[in-house]
């Protein structure tokens, strides 16, 4: 018997000890965005602008299509040293108003091709490589954007001189700033959540020349830089992620422009959320398995070391915090706390410290904070769907590469995200929590507010999922309904 203690205790520490890893890793990131607020000065513009190659990857976008290609055929960039390709994998109507858009900006003079394949292979970074397959050799440089952002004019003309200064600049990433922050409550909460990313993390490890990552669009990357690292590679859901650090293992360098945001399209439902995250998850912890190994044995730092496997396990502290609840009710049974949880309380403050950071840092006053309570349980609800995405990734599962739905496909049976497990679960967890935190206010009682907060956390995920859920029920039988009639 107290064999089994000591293991449940000792598993319940190593999971505190190492959630409060991550917690410290965030506040020296904090710290480090805070030292290197000041902003570089410009780089001066070229006598001769270089060629640039602009993709658009698209899958059934057929709400946000014209948008992002009107977007792109408007960048201020002089028209001989700019070509744009819209790559389609589309299956529904989006082929067809893509084609339509393309065609209306060619005949203006925008030398803009689209290219549609009949298959997948390899999703995004499939798409990404055909692309670049297709055209010459001559466009030195690749901006990648995707069906959801509508890049400012003057994207191109502020990113592409900082590459003449530096030739072994492999990538330029810019902030990414939100079209419909106002929408609901969950649009502002992760706007929040990305507003503190990118002044944080992304400032950190750009400016203190730690590893970072092209966050997938709103970059510009030089193409010697993309094929010296092996290229588009399609083995993960975080292609992205993958190419930023074989890009970095080669001796290429990447940088990130906070003074320079392109606005995207947030997802406006939970489940659309679950699946963006999910998606994001498992593909970090896919790049994890692939080349852990390889930043192991890289000529870097130790401290660059253990900083890009934090980077990589970003997500793992959700697995964690599914374990630790589960590990609760016993420890609370054992009515010993292995550690003071005050400490641990502290350093739980960090996202919140991040999070106000990245608001006075854009200049947007603390009007928006009211959403941070939904951000933070909205990032712990997720925990399980999280979990799932590690388990998969640790035995080597692979999955299709589900795109995101927008905001007004809210209102179409056709793009509903169906329930999965992870929503009973997550009830589950949620009754759970809260049982437990009910025995801890007696046996434990420092361990009952943390508890309650997997509870709200956990419930509101589940509830808000069936919700939805049976909405796009309801719409999909009135759809029928007036299909029915209609014939």
């Amino acid at each position: 018997m107290w064999l089994i203690e000591d293991v449940i205790l000792g598993l319940y520490t190593l999971t505190l000890l190492l959630l409060a890893i991550f917690g410290l890793n965030l506040l020296i990131a904090l710290l480090a965005a805070v030292f290197h607020h000041k902003p570089r000065p410009p780089a001066n513009p070229p006598e001769r602008w270089p060629e640039v190659l602009v993709q658009v990857p698209l899958y059934n976008e057929r709400y946000v299509v014209e948008r992002v290609i009107d977007s792109v055929a408007a960048l201020d960039y002089p028209p001989d040293r700019l070509h744009i390709q819209i790559l389609d994998d589309s299956t529904d109507e989006t082929a067809q108003r893509a084609r339509a858009r393309v065609a209306y900006h060619r005949a203006r003079g925008v030398a803009m091709t689209y290219l549609h394949r009949s298959t997948r292979d390899g999703y995004k970074a499939g798409a990404l490589a055909e692309g670049l397959a297709a055209v010459g050799p001559a466009p030195e440089f690749v901006a990648i954007f995707d069906a959801d952002f509508a890049p400012p004019r003057d994207f191109l003309r502020r990113l592409l001189p900082d590459f003449l200064a530096d030739p072994r600049l492999g990538l330029v990433q810019a902030r990414w700033e939100h079209l419909n922050p106002q929408r609901n409550a969950l649009t502002l909460a992760q706007a929040l959540a990305l507003d503190g990313y990118f002044c944080v993390e992304q400032v950190a490890r750009s400016r203190a020349g730690w590893l970072l990552n092209f966050n997938g669009s709103a970059g510009v990357w030089r193409r010697a830089c993309i094929e010296d690292a092996g290229g588009w590679q399609g083995d993960t859901l975080a292609e992205d992620l993958d190419l930023s650090y074989r890009a970095q293992l080669r001796g290429w360098r990447l940088d990130y422009r906070l003074e320079v945001a392109a606005p995207a399209e947030l997802p406006s439902t939970l489940l659309s959320i679950k699946r963006q995250q999910f998606r994001w998850a498992k593909g970090s912890f896919q790049v994890l398995r692939k080349l852990g190994r390889q930043v192991l044995t890289a000529r870097l730092d130790t401290h660059r070391k253990l900083l890009a496997l934090l980077h990589l396990a970003g997500y793992l502290p959700q697995p964690l915090a599914v374990l630790s609840l589960l590990l609760s009710l016993p420890v609370v049974l054992i009515k010993q706390s292995p550690l003071d949880l005050s400490v641990l309380g502290w350093l739980g403050l960090t996202p919140l410290l991040a999070v106000l950071w990245g608001q006075l840092r854009l200049g947007r006053g603390l009007a928006r904070l009211s959403a941070y309570p939904l951000t933070m349980l909205g990032m712990i609800g997720l925990a399980l769907s999280n979990t799932r995405a590690f388990a998969e990734a640790l035995a080597g599962r692979r999955s299709e590469f589900q795109r995101t739905p927008k905001t007004a496909e809210a209102h179409d049976a056709d793009y509903a995200v169906p329930l999965d497990w992870t929503t009973w679960g997550e009830l589950l967890l949620a009754a759970y929590a809260l049982f437990t935190g009910c025995i801890a206010q007696e046996r434990l009682p420092a361990l009952a507010p943390v508890l309650f907060m997997y509870a709200a956390s956990f419930g509101l995920v589940g509830v808000r999922s069936l919700w939805e859920s049976v909405g796009a029920f309801a719409l999909s039988k009135e759809r029928r309904r007036e299909s029915k009639e209609g014939t």
